[in-house]
């Protein structure tokens, strides 16, 4: 997973001008920033777009190409990029539905307003001329709304109690779709898994990768999320000290629609496990967890299972089953 070429080239251009943000130093501190919930009107930009934009893209990119899989009937023309901060979801939207137009921008942070659109004039139509309101995800500023509405890392910055209260608010912002990407940790489940029971209790209808409308099924100190991995720049490597030349961005995620039912299929929640006799799969469908063991005996089940990875779909019939 790597950037677009014009977007790459706007965020180059931005550091050549006001500093490469490539220091361990500022790296370490939004580090610091975000694992304490702090808010990203205290980080410094340059440093963000170095040592954190490219992750967040990647997580977005992922969520909106599933979201596409699963509901291609859906063609939004505006985009509500909710606490957009320099824009990534806003490009990664514009690279998955090339039909969006118009764009936009809402943060309470003016410096990564601006920010965003420096960086969007670079890119196509609705980008480049993409509309930036100043406010907060807990309260749009009224008649604010889109067909899409795209909140990315954003309820991290909220406390707990407060994020399902704020995820209702963007859902009343959406006209078609509400996709919601948090960092994949047990604190970033806590809070799609509020977010969740609230919009379902309001309606909503689950896309991915819940493929069922019932209660959520993952208990104790489990947590559900999926990884993307993505390739590091040079500036990337220097500014997190990293020696391999790429990442894997664990988050965790969810997209509910205003119309259409859930898919009723299952989702493999884990990294699969292959062995000599077979593949194994934890699965979340029906409102329950279980493990689903395909046996290499069953030949052509056995080789579409093979192709299958975390995050897919699993629907395949007639597979040995295991209970968890």
């Amino acid at each position: 997973m790597t950037l677009p070429g014009p977007f790459q080239g706007a965020i180059a251009a931005w550091l050549e001008r006001n500093g490469q943000g490539g220091r361990r130093a500022g790296s370490d501190a939004l580090s610091a920033t975000y694992r304490a919930g702090g808010s990203s009107a205290a980080v410094d930009p340059a440093a963000y777009l170095v040592a954190r934009l490219p992750a967040t893209y990647a997580a977005v990119a992922r969520v909106l190409a599933e979201t596409r899989a699963r509901r291609p009937d859906l063609t939004p023309e505006s985009l509500l990029d909710a606490g957009s901060g320099p824009g990534t979801a806003s490009w990664a939207a514009v690279e998955a539905w090339p039909g969006l137009s118009r764009v936009i921008f809402l943060d309470t942070a003016p410096v990564f307003l601006t920010l965003a659109a420096s960086l969007a004039a670079a890119g196509p139509p609705p980008l480049s001329c993409a509309d930036a309101v100043e406010g907060s995800i807990e309260a749009p500023p009224p008649g604010l709304g889109a067909d899409l509405v795209v909140a990315a890392y954003a309820l991290a910055e909220l406390p707990l109690p407060r994020a399902a209260a704020a995820a209702a608010r963007l859902w009343a912002a959406s006209r078609s779709l509400l996709v919601i990407v948090e960092p994949g940790t047990p604190q970033g489940f806590a809070r799609i898994r509020a977010a969740r029971e609230t919009l379902l209790g309001q309606g909503a209808v689950p896309v991915a990768p819940c493929t069922h409308a019932l209660a959520c099924p993952i208990t104790g100190d489990d947590w559900c999320h999926f990884s993307v991995r993505l390739a590091r720049s040079r500036a990337h490597m220097h500014a997190k000290g990293a020696r391999v030349p790429f990442e894997d961005e664990r988050f965790a995620y969810l997209v509910v629609a205003r119309q259409g039912a859930p898919s009723g299929l299952a989702r493999v929640i884990a990294p699969p496990l292959h062995a000599k006799s077979g593949s194994s799969f934890r699965l979340c469908g029906g409102g329950r967890i279980e493990t689903r063991i395909v046996a290499r005996r069953d030949g052509a089940a056995y080789k579409l299972a093979r192709k299958l990875d975390w995050g897919s779909l699993f629907g395949e019939p007639a597979m040995a089953k295991d209970e968890a």
